[in-house]
């Protein structure tokens, strides 16, 4: 090989990497792709709706907070990105039919959603009242439902697209005395199976995602109890507290055409909680968590 050979192969090797750094950001292939997040104003779904902006998805944010969402969205637009806010109660169906109307006309087709509201209405199973047992339902459940269906008319039409509902580890172990979470919960477990049999023919993908303990605003007031974060922390094989952006990655991922066949899925992320089980038997000399 001639020297000049060798200078024209460095070049083009120093030319890929740099092709390959700039290409970095597109990994995924989200630029330009119209995401919906519902819940945006905090937490989990102010952390994806920052992952994909940093990844050039337009995303729009869905929140019943109009002066939360706002926020998240001027701030991503700060940083040059597109970002559209609505203020919408996922559990009303007209108006998840206007913001599904807004993002088609200001942004495009939805291509991909991220169904994340979530609330909790605490109570014991004898005394929880069928009001509050139906207005979790309503947000965590059929909301879910509403938004899939009003965002994936656009899916199901190009014959392309992919759902991710956020769901709990309290789906598949309950959560006592929190009312109707852990059923709601366990109900969109089934509801993105259903969905990814019954529209993946169509193109359109549907997963779950079953967060541990995470840092939110639905829990934030546990943590300023002293030593709180410490005990849940050591029942992890992590030994940490999870992060929304633990929860974001994921969610980015499946969306994404990275994650093209992985249909009907329950991803749990939490840090290794689910294996510490036996690890919480009192076995003396062998284990830590249970006499943490």
């Amino acid at each position: 090989m001639s020297a000049s050979t060798e200078a024209a192969d460095g070049r083009n090797a120093d030319v890929a990497l740099r092709d390959a750094r700039d290409l970095s950001g597109h990994w995924l292939g989200l630029n330009d792709r119209v995401c919906v997040i519902t819940g945006a104003g905090s937490g989990i779904g102010a952390a994806v709706a920052q992952g994909l902006a940093a990844v050039g998805a337009q995303v729009a944010l869905l929140d019943r907070n109009a002066e939360a969402v706002g926020r998240v969205a001027a701030a991503l637009r700060e940083q040059g990105s597109s970002a559209l806010a609505i203020e919408c109660d996922i559990a009303d169906e007209a108006a998840v039919k206007a913001a599904a109307e807004r993002v088609r006309y200001e942004l495009g087709p939805c291509a991909a959603l991220i169904n994340n509201a979530g609330m909790l209405r605490a109570g014991s199973l004898e005394s929880v009242s069928l009001a509050e047992w139906n207005v979790v339902i309503a947000v965590n459940l059929t909301g879910y439902l509403l938004c899939s269906r009003e965002f994936g008319r656009d899916m199901l039409e190009h014959r392309y697209g992919s759902i991710v509902h956020v769901a709990s580890v309290a789906a598949l172990h309950p959560q006592t005395r929190s009312g109707s979470y852990s059923p709601s919960k366990a109900g969109v477990l089934l509801l993105s199976k259903q969905m990814a049999a019954e529209w993946g023919p169509q193109g359109v993908r549907s997963n779950a995602i079953c967060p541990g303990m995470i840092r939110t605003a639905l829990s934030a007031k546990f943590y300023e109890e002293p030593g709180f974060e410490a005990k849940r922390a050591a029942v992890t094989a992590s030994r940490r507290v999870g992060e929304p952006v633990d929860i974001a990655n994921p969610a980015i991922f499946l969306v994404s055409d990275r994650a093209s066949y992985i249909n009907g899925a329950e991803i749990v992320v939490d840090g290794g909680l689910g294996c510490m089980l036996m690890d919480m038997v009192p076995r003396p000399g062998f284990n830590q968590t249970a006499q943490a």
